[in-house]
């Protein structure tokens, strides 16, 4: 991406040359990994132990059925503590480990103590029904996260498996962690580019749609930057290894993928402090039902009075609640990343519901970030050919974007060394002699500098001004191409009740108001410097009403301090620098502006989806509380309460990935 200055368009008509960066930072991650479910786990292996325990199950029912003469008796037990042990280890595990780091009230806890309970109550079925739906629960959970996960990393197959490197004429194929800075490595036709390079031999066209979404190759040759991930489609090409296989923007996305769990939302904090509570709160509940009632109620039994205390137990689990937030953020985030976008976590998908301020910068966001030289104005009987052909000559040694756009109007080769005596004067523009002839390219300020009489000063858009020994010879003008979707991304926004959208940028007046006019946009603060656009945004976020928050969108390296300053964050990922993807909340990995009003539709709909499940769960959860206590309810129901509660909660969050 080209550095965005002040200076990107000079103030009347001509531009500053500077160098093409390479940005090479360093990448700070979260080692904070908090997933919910730590890696794979073999779905077949969980299917196969369910089906022992179910045998186990209908024995331990036969048993039970037969439990008048005493040898089944022995049988009962025989089959249902294995059946209970298989199906609860993991929750008498964690209740166990939690107990001894002083965490004593949580859902395993309770499930531990009503389900032994239950055991001594001689209640053995209900006990391992409690576990086994309970385990039937995790692996629907662990479907519905597995299947997130899945499309996540259907964006990550990009990660390349290997790397040919070339040393002393011999190529050897080594993992891409082992390359380093420096090396050379082969690409042939087919295979994927293992890291950030430069191509020193070969042309080509490559396919970057897994990085950008983009489906049209990128045609590339000797000079350019390919990135880890994208795919070599005709030519073999030698690239020059840049980046250390873990600072390529393809490590850095799998990292934030992995780590987007770390941020936790509001919800969430929310519901973990809510559990704290909630649970000594039914311990001592149940505890009351089990004790008082048989000591102050003529004829109450202990046992009944116990098993009530057990059901209240089961029915209070909040596995629902627990399991089912994670999931639905989980779900917004893998439904995100289905469309090309990735949230680096569920406190940003939370933010996005309230943005009601969205700031774009322009080049690059709203732009394409390509010069194109869009029409030739001859004077003095020059042809517009004589005046592209110079104009090329002239820029031959810059790295400016707009040199570049000249050169690749004219498209012909030439002869280098016909360029002499070459001056970059700067801010104005540049001097040399072409062959016999004194040639000037230009803004109007250098025009005035040389005293070259012309007739045009004022004109709209980039102008380069062409003067030969002295003679003014016409302007060249250059235009940046708006995105297909820069339209229809202010109208999305505006559709969803978005109240503001700006754009800043550091280009001049005149372009910038063109520019907001054709898309639609409400407001625009054009001539910034960097810092200039972080109090812009400062200033922005002032004079918000509390609870509106502000997105800013950029892709240059110096829109890093802009997106870190927004309540939210957001970086073209596609093209974007790599200070601007690392500081942000949020990567479009399409490089498309109308991504904007997706995300916030999806972060909308996640939330609605999280507290459907708040509402239903607890609303549940109460009323068989109260027919519990009533005696009413059976550990059965106690069973559907909990594990039903927790599967339509699962079900329910898995549609967001929709």
């Amino acid at each position: 991406m080209q550095h965005k200055t002040h200076s990107e368009h000079s103030h009347c008509c001509g531009h500053d040359h500077h160098d093409n960066h390479n940005h090479n930072h360093d990448y700070h991650h979260d080692d904070n990994h908090n997933h919910d479910h730590g890696g794979e786990f073999i779905f077949k292996n969980e299917i196969y132990s369910l089906i022992v325990i179910g045998i186990l199950y209908i024995f331990g029912l036969i048993f039970e059925q037969k439990l008048h003469s005493t040898p089944y008796a022995i049988g009962e037990y025989l089959v249902f503590i294995p059946a209970y042990l298989l199906s609860g280890w993991t929750v008498l595990k964690t209740a166990g480990r939690n107990i001894i780091k002083g965490r004593i009230f949580d859902e395993t806890f309770l499930m531990t103590i009503a389900t032994l309970g239950a055991l001594v109550i001689h209640k053995l079925p209900e006990a391992v029904g409690v576990m086994l739906f309970y385990k039937i629960g995790e692996l629907f959970q662990d479907v519905a996260v597995s299947r997130s996960r899945n499309s996540i990393k259907a964006l990550l197959e990009v990660r390349p498996d290997y790397a040919n490197i070339e040393t002393a004429g011999n190529i050897q194929k080594v993992s891409p962690d082992a390359v380093k800075i420096g090396d050379i490595v082969v690409i042939k036709p087919g295979e994927k580019i293992p890291l950030d390079g430069e191509i020193i031999t070969g042309n080509s066209q490559v396919d970057t749609s897994a990085l950008t979404g983009e489906s049209v190759p990128q045609t590339v040759r000797v000079g350019d930057t390919v990135l880890a991930g994208s795919i070599n489609q005709v030519g073999l090409l030698k690239i020059q290894v840049t980046k250390l296989f873990n600072e390529s923007s393809i490590a850095k996305i799998l990292d934030l993928v992995q780590n987007a769990r770390s941020k936790k939302a509001e919800t969430e904090k929310f519901i973990t402090k809510f559990a704290r509570y909630y649970t000594p709160i039914v311990v001592f509940i149940s505890l009351a039902v089990a004790i008082l009632p048989p000591l102050l109620i003529p004829g109450a039994t202990s046992a009944e009075w116990v098993y009530r205390a057990l059901i209240l137990l089961v029915i209070s689990c909040p596995c629902g609640l627990v399991i089912s937030i994670p999931l639905g953020y989980f779900g917004g985030i893998g439904g995100a990343a289905k469309r090309g976008i990735l949230i680096k976590g569920s406190m940003f998908l939370d933010t996005l519901t309230t943005v009601k301020t969205v700031v774009f910068d322009k080049t690059g966001t709203l732009t394409k970030g390509v010069f194109k030289v869009v029409e030739i104005v001859p004077h003095n009987s020059y042809s517009e050919q004589e005046i592209l052909e110079l104009a090329a000559k002239v820029e031959a040694h810059s790295n400016h974007p707009i040199a570049q756009s000249i050169r690749a109007a004219y498209g012909e080769d030439f002869d280098i060394s016909e360029v002499s005596n070459y001056e970059e004067i700067a801010g104005h523009g540049i001097k040399a002699n072409v062959g016999n002839k004194l040639v000037l390219a230009g803004s109007d300020r250098l025009l005035h500098q040389e005293h070259i009489i012309h007739p045009t000063c004022d004109l709209e858009g980039t102008v380069v001004h062409l003067a030969i020994d002295n003679i003014y010879a016409g302007y060249i003008i250059i235009a940046d191409e708006l995105k297909a979707d820069a339209k229809a991304a202010i109208q999305a926004l505006k559709k969803i009740g978005v109240k503001k959208t700006v754009m800043l940028t550091g280009d001049n007046q005149s372009i910038t108001a063109r520019i907001a006019q054709q898309i639609g946009i409400d407001t625009y603060i054009a001539e910034l410097l960097p810092e200039e656009k972080v109090s812009a945004i400062e200033k922005l976020i002032s004079t918000n009403p509390k609870h509106d928050k502000v997105a800013f969108i950029g892709d240059g390296i110096n829109d890093a301090p802009v997106i870190a300053r927004a309540d939210v964050g957001m970086a073209m990922g596609g093209l974007g620098s790599d200070a601007a993807i690392e500081t942000a909340d949020i990567v479009i990995m399409t490089d498309a502006p109308s991504k904007v009003a997706t995300a916030i539709q999806i972060a909308r709909k996640t939330r609605q989806i999280v507290w459907q499940n708040i509402s239903f769960a607890l609303a549940i959860k109460i009323a068989f509380i109260g027919l519990g206590i009533l005696g009413i309810a059976t550990m059965w129901e106690a069973v559907f309460a909990d594990v039903g509660v927790a599967l339509l909660a699962i079900f329910n969050a898995t549609r967001i990935m929709k």
